[in-house]
Parts: structure tokens; sequence; C-alpha cells
């Protein structure tokens, strides 16, 4: 699912633009698909397993795009309830779209693998949550490991972790871990660094607010993106504003496969549609009448467009012969005037 990708694979992150709602979170799985998601991406998480219910002043978010929100009232308006995993995962079969989560603790790993989900995203910020890593690697599924404010030391010791754990299939998304990411945050050449690396496929998990990130993120060979996504016009979402809305996911996955396509072999070529401008390559034509026996020199002949006669390369050998046959002003030459 995540190695050997001959084209790009966009994951719509539905995350907590459900707003708390089920019919929601349904309709965004269908946008997903409509648009053209190869998968969709919940978190799977409760409150309470992420953080403690207090008001000290450290639980507080100090700057930011949630700034003032404290921890535990955050993830409780944005988590995706346990309660609906089973309905979510039996809609997305339904609508015939691929759907797997990013667990935040063992219990989240023990639900999804009762919903036999076939692969799992280590979020960036539980990179260094061995213990969880350990379990997600156990599953022996497929995992994705987003790598927002990593240095290379945490990302080979959450990697080699999965390894040893038995995880076969690995993937890395380059990732800036800032809501929204500015241009300037990123430095796209760490994804040839990675791939370098860890010889693996590696992605991006995009936080921007346009595509031009991704467009340029897929001309390097990046082939998995993530990107949270949220219905047209929808104006609420704690994430709404890094979201795609509506089209806005059809116009992203368009712009990273023609990205791709660009790139798309790794030999010399040219396409079929521009051989038909052959033509207007030079070819060698009389330019005075040439008189059978006469000489060709460089007063009688001439290198001009359209290419209907000998190929240009063929001048200085026509120097050197005699005409063949009597010519006119306008007259392509051909082999056959070569005495």
């Amino acid at each position: 699912m995540i190695n050997n990708l001959k084209k790009p694979f966009f994951i719509a992150e539905i995350s907590c633009n459900h707003c708390g709602n089920l019919h929601l979170a349904k309709k965004l799985i269908s946008e997903a698909k409509k648009n053209g998601a190869s998968a969709v991406k919940l978190q799977t998480y409760e409150p309470d397993n992420m953080t403690f219910k207090s008001n000290r002043k450290y639980f507080k978010i100090q700057s930011g795009l949630w700034k003032n929100w404290n921890l535990w009232d955050l993830y409780k308006k944005a988590h995706t309830p346990y309660s609906w995993h089973r309905e979510l995962f039996n809609y997305a079969k339904k609508k015939k779209i691929k759907i797997f989560s990013t667990p935040f603790d063992n219990s989240g790993v023990d639900l999804l693998e009762k919903l036999n989900c076939k692969m799992y995203k280590v979020a960036s910020f539980e990179i260094t949550d061995l213990p969880l890593i350990e379990r997600i690697s156990k599953t022996k599924k497929p995992v994705i490991i987003s790598t927002g404010m990593s240095n290379l030391k945490e990302i080979d010791q959450a990697y080699n972790i999965m390894v040893k754990g038995g995880a076969k299939k690995i993937a890395l998304l380059y990732c800036v871990s800032n809501y929204p990411s500015k241009n300037s945050d990123f430095n796209l050449n760490n994804i040839n660094l990675m791939k370098s690396r860890y010889g693996c496929e590696i992605g991006l998990s995009d936080h921007s607010k346009n595509n031009f990130i991704a467009i340029n993120a897929a001309a390097i060979g990046a082939k998995i993106f993530e990107k949270h996504i949220a219905l047209k016009g929808q104006k609420k979402g704690l994430d709404i504003e890094f979201s795609l809305k509506g089209p806005e996911i059809k116009d992203y996955v368009d712009d990273i496969n023609n990205s791709h396509n660009l790139f798309k072999k790794n030999k010399f070529t040219r396409s079929k549609s521009e051989q038909k401008n052959l033509f207007l390559r030079r070819s060698i034509y009389a330019i005075k009448q040439i008189k059978k026996g006469e000489k060709f020199t460089p007063k009688n002949i001439k290198c001009l467009r359209p290419a209907v006669g000998l190929d240009p390369s063929y001048f200085k050998i026509l120097l050197k012969k005699r005409n063949n046959g009597n010519l006119n002003p306008g007259d392509p030459i051909y082999k056959r005037n070569i005495k």
C-alpha cells in the first residue's frame, strides 16, 4: 500500500473537522472519495489518553493557532469518539475508499486492531513515544511515521524500533509542525536526504495553505501526501485554516499527479505529439538553378525550412558532389540528386 508506489498516494486527514458530528464525519469521507483521495485517515484518542484535565498554566497553549486553549479542552472538542470508529470504517468500506488511523496510545491500537485497521500512522508529536511505536510495530502492519520537529537521531530511533518490532513496510513523511506552515518553514531537500538515509518511501505531511509545497515535493519524488480536508464552504473546525475545502481537494490531487507525471520516466524520451513538428526543421534546397553535372556550392544550395529533402548534416558532403539532374530554386535536394 505504501511501498513502490507508481503514482502519488493522497491521504485525506479528517482530524477534528467533523466538529463532533458523526454525520459530518461521513460527509467528509464522501467528499474525499468524490475528489480523488486514495485514503482517509482518522485520529484515534480520547482526551484522557492525551493529557490531564488540569488548569495548571503549563497545560495551556501559549501561542499559535490554538493559543489560550487548555489541552484537555482542546482534545475533548477535537477527538473522534471511539464509539464512532466502527461505523466510520464500515462507511468508508461502503464508499470503497481505504481508511486507517493514528492511534495515540495502546488503547487506540487495541481498538483499531479489532476493526482490522490495515495501516497505521505515527503522529509527529508521538515520534518519541517509544512504547507506543513498539506496540504499533508488533501489529506488523504498514506504518507511516510523520517527522515534524524531529532531528535525525529521533527519526533513526523510531525507524529502528519499527524495524526491530517487525514492521515490514515503513514510510516517512517530511512534516513541518507549524499550523499553518509558511513556505519559508520548509526545506524540501529534507525529502532527498531522508530518502537516501532510510531507503524507504518518503512523503509530505502538508500544513501549508497552498499547493506550491506539494507540487515541488512531488517533483523531487515524494509519493505520499497527507493534508487535512473540510467541506466546501465549511467555516467551523479547529483545523479549518489549513484544510482543503471541497473541490480544492481535487485540485490538490490533480496538482501532485501532474507534477509527478512530469518526471514519469527514467530514460530520455520525446513525446509523440511533438514529432509532428519535425517538418519545421531545415533541409537542403537549391537556391539557384543548378544544371546536371554542375557542382554544389554554398552559392547554389542552402539549409532552409521545412525538412523535406536531405538533412543539413549532408551539406558539407554535397559540396564535394555534383548534381545528377536539373534543379530549380526552391527544389529540395534528395540523395537521388547526388552524382
